[in-house]
């Protein structure tokens, strides 16, 4: 497994359990993968950077809007802007224009933000089958900390359902508890990143 947004030390001092012990570590790794898979689905981006930059073909129709410092192209989240290159085509053709381009928010990789879109002081291509090809490495500078505890939170209730397969779960003094399956602490840290839909 990669691109977890805990570790699975830190989750095993959350949960009490010794770092020697090694007993569980399968299964926790599966849980930290599937709690930080689940938070890219749910709020429909990602949170780890690429180590390389690659490249994404995009229709900027739907994806552009106008104001007085030129067109602004709103792109998935970059995390760096080491290999950054812009070029814009159709078919095969593609030329270069990344010096031509500034990217935004302009202070977003100092604040640890990912950039959001491009602009440019001309108007980005539209229709004829006119394409944008960005060159990234993508996702965020580094993952915000509402995300690692959303994750392990997360990763912690779903190791746990190991114990409670049914839902449910409980103890002689508190008797049974069924198990909610959205934990509200969860939406509570992640609902401020979750992005919005193109419209």
């Amino acid at each position: 497994m990669a691109n977890e947004y805990a570790t699975l030390a830190t989750l095993k001092n959350q949960l009490g359990i010794p770092e020697t012990d090694d007993s569980r570590d399968g299964r926790l790794t599966r849980s930290l993968a599937a709690a930080s898979r689940g938070i890219d689905r749910d709020t429909g981006r990602r949170f780890y950077l690429t180590d390389t930059p690659t490249a994404r073909i995009i229709n900027p129709l739907r994806r552009t809007y106008r104001d007085e410092d030129g067109d602004h192209l709103l792109t998935a989240d970059i995390g760096s802007l080491t290999g950054l290159t812009v070029e814009v085509g159709a078919g095969p053709t593609f030329t270069d224009i990344t010096q031509m381009v500034e990217a935004e928010p302009t202070d977003a990789l100092d604040q640890g933000l990912p950039v959001t879109s491009l602009l440019r002081a001309g108007a980005w291509p539209a229709g004829g089958g006119s394409r944008v090809r960005i060159t990234a490495r993508w996702g965020w500078p580094a993952v915000p900390v509402e995300v690692e505890q959303a994750t392990l939170l997360q990763a912690s209730r779903l190791a746990k359902r190991a114990d409670s397969p049914e839902g449910v779960t409980g103890s002689a003094e508190w008797g049974v508890v069924r198990v909610s399956r959205i934990d509200p602490d969860v939406h509570a840290l992640i609902k401020h990143f979750v992005l919005p839909a193109f419209g």
